[in-house]
């Protein structure tokens, strides 16, 4: 490379390009007179044909003019300023892009990329074109000094690894539900004692049998123009015009249900031009638990529709169940045909973690697969509509008796099981103590490294969010931090031997007693009281550890955490925010040792803000 301003890397020209070497030997054609210069980036002495020396300089003086006021990214102390890249490399349109992205950062000053896709958990099913974008996306960093970074292990959103086998879905535990024989089949049976779920009894505005709902009259209405069958629906309108302040409106009911238990609640919803911060359809348990965390899918305006969510009770047999919003906004949104009802075998486990038994009433007799039932599982588990999908309700599966068994029409009995929990909009966390998933985990390791060949490996352990009950969990005390440490160091583990001595990386959230290792309280549906608190003390200290630790009034004691247990640390900042705001996280981590790094971090694809981020960054002394 001939460098013609040394302090611009832009100009740099291939000597290759302007001088074709001899095809055979590799090296310049003898006899050709040259003329020296020296490359500053690559420290290497080069030579030109004298033939091109006069209009060669009248190319290369113009360019140096301009590389003289064309200003390099200023050197920054911190050596890894990188981007977190989530894409598919599948389609041309996003190679292209990306390509043109990575050109882009790398001028800017950027030094790595964090690669995340969810391909990378199926090599076995990708196409030939998908490998060779990868070679060509390895040699892009190679040339553009840019470290890439695989994004393995996604053990928190786990659907990837699920798309594997949807079995290995954490489980939470139904003890004792009851079923008949109806028609050969088995059938959920429980009365339940919900109330007035078609809102066709109410006074005013006030359905009966709600333990309350919010602004009768004012936001919440008794609707009998609009509904969807019977004479009433429940609709609320223009929160903030009535509420500014709280902006809730919402309606509720408290009953009883079963114990470990798995429900499902169905609701038909209309809108209008409904905007809300957070539309749900809650259920809270004994201590204010929350039972479900799934998004119930409700646009802005839609017809007549149907909407569902599922929950365990776990250790509640008491339950409030809302529906509406905290933060709502304008718009008019509808309610009717709330309907709760046993979910049945919906979205049954069967993996040795997840044991099945079917008895009678009394326990005293234990019926069999394949001898008295069918065997016992739903086939639309992770697979609705593609592989490592979850949905709260589906078809449910027809379970039916076996001709000579011993179950009869009308019989009785109680099944102990367990299903999958679904977060948000289909977040679904694996079993971190099943043996299988480390098959498929050192599957996937080697995989990623003989595809990617990647200069580092980050390992996704962040918010795992169910975790702990089931009897795999059992064989390890139960106990999630523990768990969550075993895994680490087995990870650890795998990514060494298949690929020794590249460097590793994980989130912070995880192993931080500011954030998600907190030492009190409930964490989603993991079992425990600070049921992650702790599991920093199995996390090796050669692991660096990539913050998002946010928050204003605690990143430091994060960092400072961090630091005394001889972990490095890159900050994750950014976060589809304003992209200034690095600068005061890194004034913030001054003087802590190890934090050596930034990552302009977005969950929209918003790379607009990469270069101001970066002198940002670049800012402090």
């Amino acid at each position: 490379m001939i460098s013609i301003a040394p302090h611009v890397n832009a100009w740099n020209i291939s000597n290759d390009v302007l001088f074709p070497p001899n095809a055979e030997t590799g090296r310049p054609h003898k006899g050709r007179p040259v003329f020296c210069c020296f490359d500053f980036y690559s420290g290497e002495l080069l030579s030109l044909s004298m033939k091109v020396i006069p209009s060669l300089l009248a190319l290369l003086i113009p360019l140096a003019l301009f590389a003289a006021v064309t200003p390099r990214p200023s050197p920054s102390p911190l050596p890894h300023r990188w981007l977190y890249l989530q894409t598919g490399l599948l389609p041309e349109a996003h190679m292209t892009n990306t390509m043109a992205l990575l050109e882009r950062i790398a001028a800017e000053g950027y030094t790595g990329v964090v690669f995340n896709d969810f391909k990378f958990m199926r090599w076995d099913s990708v196409p030939d074109i998908y490998r060779k974008h990868w070679k060509e996306m390895h040699d892009t960093c190679q040339r553009l000094k840019l470290q890439l970074v695989a994004a393995v292990m996604p053990i928190g959103y786990s659907n990837a690894i699920l798309s594997r086998d949807p079995n290995l879905a954490e489980g939470l535990p139904v003890h004792g539900a009851t079923f008949v024989v109806r028609n050969g089949t088995l059938v959920p049976d429980e009365t339940i004692p919900f109330q007035n779920g078609g809102f066709e009894s109410f006074h005013d505005n006030t359905p009966e049998g709600w333990k309350f709902t919010d602004a009768p009259g004012e936001i919440s209405f008794m609707d009998t123009l609009v509904h969807q069958g019977g004479r009433a629906s429940l609709r609320m309108q223009d929160v903030a015009l009535i509420e500014p302040e709280h902006r809730h409106a919402r309606v509720c009911q408290t009953f009883r249900l079963q114990p470990f238990h798995n429900y499902h609640v169905s609701v038909d919803v209309k809108t209008k031009d409904w905007v809300a911060d957070d539309t749900r359809i809650m259920i809270l348990g004994e201590k204010n638990r929350s039972l479900n965390f799934q998004t119930p899918a409700i646009e802005r305006t839609q017809d007549w529709k149907t909407v569902h969510v599922a929950f365990n009770t776990l250790e509640s047999s008491t339950v409030t169940l809302y529906l509406g919003t905290w933060a709502g906004d304008t718009g008019t949104i509808w309610w009717d045909n709330v309907r709760v009802e046993p979910a049945g075998f919906m979205n049954v486990l069967r993996r040795p973690g997840t044991p099945l038994r079917l008895y009678n009433e009394d326990g005293s007799v234990v019926y069999t697969e394949g001898r008295d039932v069918e065997p016992i599982r739903d086939p639309l588990l992770g697979m609705d509509p593609w592989a490592g999908d979850y949905t709260s309700w589906h078809t449910l599966p027809a379970i039916r008796i076996l001709a000579g068994g011993r179950l009869k029409e009308g019989q009785r009995l109680r099944a102990d099981y367990y299903h999958s929990a679904i977060i948000y909009d289909g977040q679904v966390s694996c079993c971190m103590s099943e043996p299988k998933l480390y098959e498929i985990l050192t599957e996937h390791i080697q995989q990623v490294r003989d595809a990617i060949h990647p200069d580092g490996y980050m390992m996704m352990h962040d918010e795992i969010r169910v975790q702990g009950w089931d009897e795999s969990c059992k064989k390890q005390g139960g106990e999630p931090a523990r768990i969550l440490g075993n895994n680490v160091r087995h990870c650890v583990e795998i990514i060494k031997a298949a690929d020794p001595g590249k460097p590793l990386y994980i989130w912070s959230d995880m192993f931080d007693p500011t954030h998600n290792a907190r030492k009190e309280g409930s964490y989603f549906l993991v079992k425990g009281d600070g049921p992650w608190y702790g599991a920093w003390k199995d996390l090796p200290a050669e692991v660096t550890v990539v913050s998002w630790q946010l928050n204003p009034k605690t990143r430091r004691q994060s960092l400072e955490h961090f630091a005394n247990l001889g972990h490095k640390q890159i900050l994750a900042g950014y976060y589809d925010g304003d992209p200034k705001m690095i600068a005061a996280w890194l004034k913030d981590a001054q003087g802590i040792k190890g934090v050596d790094g930034v990552m302009y971090t977005t969950w929209q694809s918003n790379f607009t803000h990469t270069k101001e981020f970066l002198n940002s960054a670049n800012s402090l002394p």
